[in-house]
């Protein structure tokens, strides 16, 4: 009897023993049925252990393959950049911004001499008076590197006052027309040209920095932008030659010309250095 006993304890501990060992090799099982790419890696290898090899190798080589072909593509993206400074052109166009402010209001004067006030010629003064306070703030904002936004906008700002005073010389020559004063309406007609022109230019200077363009691009720009407007005041200085307040105009808008053009050539780094103000020569105009 108590034989018996001993052996049916015997068997009862064997199974629990072999139990145990199914429920050990089941939960070894779960990882590989996790990780495991397809089920036929599992159904082609018996051994439990061995089948967790298998499968976690693959696996952590993809990996890496992948990392590394991340990586390669990462290092692999290049940018391109490119940064100049406009701080030598600041100077020469504060002062064509300031001369050709003071052209404006002078042809304004003019106008009252005239008995024009308040028409087409007097909106193309202040048009002009402000294109001259967008320029000099574009030379101020050159001073700075991080600025460039503001030199665009006010530059173009510059080039959109001109243009609007193209528009405001055609109702002038109209005005001459009613008034029946042809001599004027010739000489007004000859303003409409160069400062379309000087206005497309000034707009190209702010293109060419937007679009990231070379300074020689840009300096070029700013030349031919002066260019136009030196011709802009031989039209203004044929309005009345007898009048005071027009040879002044015309002579701020002929140095406004000079210090654009000055200022393209400093950009371009085409001025040596004899051709700089020595002392007290940037107090001119």
């Amino acid at each position: 009897m108590m034989m018996k006993s001993i052996i049916i304890t015997t068997l009862m501990t064997l199974s629990c023993y072999f139990r145990c060992i199914q429920l050990l090799s089941l939960a070894a099982l779960v990882p590989a049925f996790a990780f495991a790419p397809s089920s036929q890696t599992i159904r082609t290898n018996s051994n439990n252990v061995g089948a967790i090899t298998t499968i976690f190798t693959p696996i952590q080589s993809s990996q890496n393959q992948y990392y590394k072909s991340s990586t390669r593509r990462l290092s692999s993206k290049t940018t391109t950049t490119q940064l100049y400074s406009l701080k030598p052109a600041a100077l020469p166009l504060m002062d064509s911004g300031k001369a050709l402010a003071r052209s404006g209001e002078l042809l304004i004067d003019l106008t009252s001499q005239l008995n024009l006030y308040g028409g087409g010629l007097s909106a193309a003064g202040a048009n002009i008076r402000n294109c001259g306070d967008c320029l000099a703030q574009a030379g101020a904002s050159c001073r700075m590197k991080t600025a460039q936004e503001l030199v665009i906008d006010e530059l173009r700002e510059g080039s959109d006052c001109l243009r609007e005073g193209t528009d405001k010389l055609g109702r002038a020559v109209e005005e001459s027309e009613v008034d029946g004063n042809v001599v004027l309406r010739d000489k007004i007609e000859k303003m409409i040209l160069p400062m379309k022109q000087t206005s497309l230019f000034l707009e190209e200077v702010g293109a060419s920095i937007l679009q990231k363009e070379s300074t020689g691009v840009i300096a070029s720009h700013l030349i031919s932008a002066g260019e136009a407007l030196l011709l802009l005041s031989m039209t203004v200085q044929e309005l009345d030659e007898k009048s005071e307040d027009g040879k002044l105009s015309a002579q701020r808008m002929v140095y406004a010309s000079e210090q654009m053009i000055l200022a393209g050539k400093e950009l371009k780094g085409d001025m040596k250095d004899d051709d700089k103000p020595k002392g007290k020569g940037w107090i001119k105009g």
